[in-house]
């Protein structure tokens, strides 16, 4: 199932953007394994396998990379791959023996996926860094968050996932469309500061025509305009409005009860804190329900803003199954939607080295090769006591 049925990927397990793109590739039926390391690194959450969303859909092989055997084990498995993603600071995996050089002379048409925060070159290239430090380095932290706050950080959702995984899924579907044409991989050197800023686009494009230069929170998309923000109802909750379009700005006015006129004085950037203030006091007279009794899904363009729980139980995503109850865990489902080859939700997360045994067997290792490896430690499987490897 899935339009990447009969795929192949090599993950290098890591967190955020890689695993991300490693779950978004095998919930479209891509057969990916996980390459996790032996010894669990440790994070600033320590989160129990089966609540390890993002892990869901592959199979792991646990196998120590710097072990004398780790580089050989590896390449056994790009023989058979379309792609490997990995997703270390420049020159980690030239150190290992599983660079491009090394991976594509195995394997001619292998695509390699780079994910990396900085990219591959420039000064910060081998630097550490974070989701806040790249999309800040993008220009796209310095537009996020009311004026007279700090800049707010939107989750890690613009960077790791936005900027990060989802470019590099880009990436590495369309080299693998290539592939198939001319027979021979290439590198993707896919970069959250490179996403992030691509994902800004239309900004350049506004402050280039005059049209974005009031400071934050004064502009047309980051909350300035009395009809693109958000607002705090009588019970402490909040609703959006996104009425961009004039008509829609005008069904927003008629729903609020403000005189029709008014629709003058939303169209001048000047009048927007006056008439933000006046569209505050009068949202803050009702409910967050009661407001979307009277206007969701009409032309006000008005939404109830919703807490994670909130959202897996509106109408709308329960309709068209947006979230699903899979291993007894509520978690968004498999995205984007296809006609023919609909994705799905394969499997849970799998433990660390699980299938370990699996995975060598189906890449040609006999039970002597196999044996070996455990032995000496480059490998380690996740077994039931008394399961051999033969």
């Amino acid at each position: 199932m899935g339009p990447l049925a009969g795929f192949r990927l090599i993950e290098i397990a890591g967190i955020g953007p890689t695993q991300f793109a490693g779950m978004l590739l095998s919930d479209m039926g891509a057969d990916v394994v996980r390459i996790d390391r032996i010894d669990a690194p440790r994070t600033g959450v320590e989160l129990p396998e089966r609540f390890n969303l993002m892990n869901r859909g592959r199979r792991s092989m646990a196998v120590d990379l710097k072990h004398e055997d780790g580089a050989g084990i590896l390449l056994r498995l790009v023989e058979g791959a379309d792609a490997l993603f990995e997703g270390f600071r420049p020159g980690v995996m030239e150190r290992l023996g599983l660079g491009p050089e090394e991976c594509l002379a195995r394997n001619r048409r292998l695509v390699y996926g780079r994910m990396t925060g900085w990219g591959q070159d420039g000064p910060l290239a081998k630097s550490v860094g974070h989701d806040p430090n790249y999309i800040a380095l993008a220009g796209a932290l310095h537009t996020i968050g009311p004026a007279d706050r700090p800049p707010a950080l939107p989750l890690n959702l613009l960077g790791d996932f936005a900027g990060g995984a989802l470019y590099l899924v880009v990436g590495l579907l369309a080299a693998l469309l290539e592939s198939k044409k001319s027979g021979r991989g290439q590198i993707v050197d896919a970069s959250m500061v490179d996403g992030v800023a691509s994902l800004t686009t239309v900004f350049h494009g506004l402050r280039a025509a005059g049209l974005w230069s009031l400071p934050r929170g004064r502009n047309v998309f980051d909350g300035g305009a009395p009809f693109h923000r958000t607002y705090e109802t009588a019970d402490s909750k909040y609703v959006a409005v996104g009425a961009l379009e004039l008509p829609f700005q005008v069904a927003l006015i008629e729903g609020l009860g403000l005189p029709a006129e008014d629709i003058g004085r939303w169209m001048k950037p000047e009048e927007w804190p006056a008439c933000s203030e006046e569209v505050e006091t009068i949202v803050r007279t009702r409910t967050r329900d009661e407001w979307c009794t009277l206007l969701e899904g009409t032309k006000a363009c008005l939404s109830p803003v919703l807490s994670f729980g909130e959202a897996s139980e509106h109408s709308h995503n329960k309709e068209r199954r947006t979230f699903v109850d899979f291993d007894g865990i509520t978690q968004p489902a498999a995205a984007p939607r296809f006609g023919r080859t609909p994705s799905e939700l394969r499997r849970p997360p799998s433990e660390r080295g699980a299938d370990t045994l699996a995975i060598l067997r189906d890449s040609g290792f006999s039970s002597e090769e196999i044996a070996r490896l455990l032995a000496a430690g480059s490998v380690s499987a996740a077994h039931e006591p008394g399961q051999g490897v033969e």
